[in-house]
């Protein structure tokens, strides 16, 4: 055996360490735990990992130094036998709209190279799988037509365009070319052909006239050539009593002539202008408004406020030009404005959201600088409130206007981010979009399945190697249920954290201090192994693991556990005990090893509190939530658990919370599906605690 290794820590004092010194086995998994605000954070990230990361800092010319900045030296007198440290904490959440889990651990980047070199195109239009064909390709397939049949070779010169197209014309026939065929009708080039300018026309210049049989070849190949040339890649074989042929050269589509660029990896990425819809950019999502936030109560009436967005808050006021609009509309449209929005004709709806399409109704408006009866063509609701946002140049009025928009899928892309040539590209049958969208667990079994052809599978075979591995990894540390197009702004912090611990784990580092920071927050019990697992591998490759946590069963784990107290703030900054978990269970001043031990544990309450009565969900349907009704007791502390992605927080956040937040503080929100909620007249009012930081005001010093 060889003799064991320490990260010998002297007089550490950052924060409310007093003058800590301890020995940290290297090589090992070490967990430092204690009461909240002990100073197990101030030890592990501001002391361990603040002076690893300016050790190897040092290390880099300082050419290199000037772009990562100057690393503070933490209040420690020594510490020796330390390893380059790198930090994953639950602060690392990526907000970027852009930002994927795919993007983040780098196997969306995988995927795109593998769609550009083994990715199958087809027409975004009809379907049709497209092929590049070279001359001697489109030979074999001519000659492969029975014998003595008649061929014409056609060059498609132009294609569904208007106009006279007498340049095109003139130049064939100048090249030597006898024969056109325009619009299925055959013409000598040298009779005089004059086109209708407004319709659209089809231009075939015959360039060679051939039967099909042995010999030919030669000059079949060069006649190729010759349309090629003078057609930019496409070729029409016309079959005398038979189907005609399209070739083409290039990317392109015969049928629909469709032109799609040369596959690249960048074809795919969504942050990239070549590969991402030109309608959301690459976003997925616009921002629209939403006639549900504007008119947020059907069941009142026009004169009573029904629409609430601005510039539209005094359409029930008399005077105001809003509300002489409407007074228009109803005389126009036999509407009235006293009856509640609901129970309006499906046509008046329409007329008021979506305007009157051109049809201008007599607006009567009587202002401070006179009166008038003018011709007014109403936009409709959404078009006003969107033209209105574009002119402001207030920051303050759009954000007021962003409030009654609401995320909608791109109506181009569906969400996809990609452009429909992108997207028209498959391997095994699916796009690169349909891939990353599946779940961590359904992608692996389908990287197992997948098939594919033998030239597929030798060009391919390294990338879906590091595929596999890696969606292995993020399995291992329980996330199977995420998928790799879920942005990274939707994660919880645990999330983020076992994301960046799997990325670690596929780099294959060694000798590299780890600190991770409550790496088992959010998981349930069931995935806690998983979690264990990944950290075991992540040591047994050579590395120091060093967890700050409060998981019984990973202080269980532990090959060294550090104990820091006693209190919190002035009161902690010690070791209480350390060594292995048995070890500090038998520590008398250890309250941790107490409550492991099983000598203090939280006592079970006798009786429990009656609840002063129930709200209840009915049929949600948000996200996974299988239609299901729920009851909440009120009055009393309710727990919503399961594992992590069975739909807690849909039903909590996305339906509960909204809905209430929406009825009872009048809130801009739109809740997740679900058919109705009873009981909410027993609440005045809705929080929401969550783990977001509560300002970002930066210290002053």
């Amino acid at each position: 055996m060889s003799e064991k290794k320490y990260i010998k820590i002297r007089g550490a004092s950052e924060h409310n360490l007093k003058k800590l010194d301890i020995d940290i086995p290297r090589n090992e998994f070490v967990v430092l735990t204690g009461l909240s605000g002990s100073g197990k954070s101030s030890l592990a990230f501001d002391t361990i990992y603040a002076e690893g990361q300016r050790r190897y800092m040092e290390s880099l010319s300082s050419y290199a130094r000037q772009f990562l900045g100057q690393m503070e030296k933490p209040d420690v007198e020594s510490i020796e036998g330390l390893s380059p440290a790198i930090s994953i904490d639950q602060k690392s959440t990526n907000r970027n709209p852009r930002s994927t889990v795919g993007t983040v651990t780098e196997i969306y980047d995988y995927f795109r190279l593998l769609y550009a070199r083994v990715g199958i195109p087809h027409c975004p239009k009809c379907g049709r799988e497209i092929k590049k064909q070279t001359v001697d390709q489109m030979v074999d397939a001519i000659m492969k037509l029975p014998e003595r049949a008649k061929i014409q070779l056609l060059a498609p010169v132009v294609r569904g365009k208007k106009g006279r197209h007498e340049k095109v014309l003139d130049h064939a026939k100048k090249s030597g070319y006898v024969r056109a065929r325009i619009d299925g009708n055959m013409y000598e080039l040298t009779e005089e052909i004059t086109l209708d300018k407004n319709i659209k026309h089809n231009i075939e210049i015959i360039v060679d006239r051939l039967a099909v049989k042995p010999g030919i070849e030669k000059r079949l190949s060069d006649s190729i050539e010759n349309v090629l040339k003078i057609a930019d890649g496409l070729m029409i074989v016309d079959v005398i009593d038979g189907e005609p042929m399209n070739f083409s050269q290039d990317f392109s589509c015969p049928d629909c002539g469709i032109s799609i660029d040369e596959i690249q990896p960048r074809s795919f990425s969504f942050n990239n202008p070549f590969g991402a819809c030109p309608e959301c950019f690459g976003l997925g999502y616009k921002m629209e408004f939403d006639v549900d936030l504007m008119i947020p109560d059907r069941s009142v009436s026009l004169n009573d406020g029904a629409i609430t967005v601005m510039g539209w808050q005094s359409s029930n006021k008399e005077g105001s030009f809003t509300h002489a609009i409407l007074e228009a509309l109803a005389k126009e449209y036999e509407f009235s404005l006293d009856v509640p929005f609901e129970e309006l004709s499906e046509k008046a709806q329409d007329v008021i959201i979506n305007g009157t399409h051109g049809y201008e109704v007599k607006v009567y408006y009587k202002g401070q600088r006179g009166e008038g009866v003018y011709d007014v063509a109403f936009e409709g609701l959404i078009k006003n409130v969107e033209r209105r946002y574009k002119e402001t140049a207030s920051e303050s009025s759009k954000q007021e206007y962003e409030e009654f928009m609401q995320i909608t899928p791109c109506r181009v892309c569906k969400g996809q981010r990609l452009k429909p040539e992108s997207l028209a590209v498959t391997v095994a049958d699916k796009n690169i979009y349909e891939i990353t969208n599946m779940s961590i667990l359904d992608l692996k079994a389908f990287l197992e399945q997948m098939e594919l052809s033998e030239m597929q599978k030798v060009i391919g075979e390294q990338i879906l190697k590091e595929i596999k591995a890696r969606t292995g990894f993020l399995a291992d540390v329980g996330l199977e249920y995420l998928s790799l197009s879920r942005a990274t702004a939707t994660l919880s912090g645990g999330e983020a954290q076992r994301i960046r611990l799997a990325t670690q784990i596929g780099s294959g580092l060694v000798g590299v201090a780890y600190i991770l920071d409550e790496p088992s927050i959010g998981l349930h019990q069931r995935d806690n192994d998983k979690l264990l697992g990944a950290l075991m591998h992540l040591k047994n490759l050579g590395n120091t693991l060093i967890v700050v946590e409060h998981d019984e069963d990973t202080m269980k784990a532990a090959d060294f556990l550090v104990d820091i107290g006693p209190g919190a703030g002035e009161h902690g900054g010690k070791v209480v005990a350390c060594g292995t978990p048995e070890e500090v269970m038998n520590n008398p001043d250890s309250i941790t090893g107490a409550y492991l031990s099983g000598k203090l544990k939280i006592p079970v309450p006798e009786a429990r509190r009656k609840p002063s009565g129930w709200l209840t969900v009915k049929g949600a349907a948000q996200n996974n939530l299988k239609n299901i009704d729920v009851k909440f007791p009120l009055g009393i502390m309710t727990v919503v658990t399961g594992v992590s992605g069975s739909g807690k927080s849909s039903l909590v956040n996305e339906i509960l919370y909204k809905s209430l937040a929406k009825n009872l503080n009048r809130a801009h929100a739109i809740p997740g599906k679900h058919k109705k909620i009873l009981g909410m007249d027993q609440l005045d009012k809705v929080i929401a605690i969550d783990q977001s930081p509560i300002g970002r005001t930066p210290l002053l010093h």
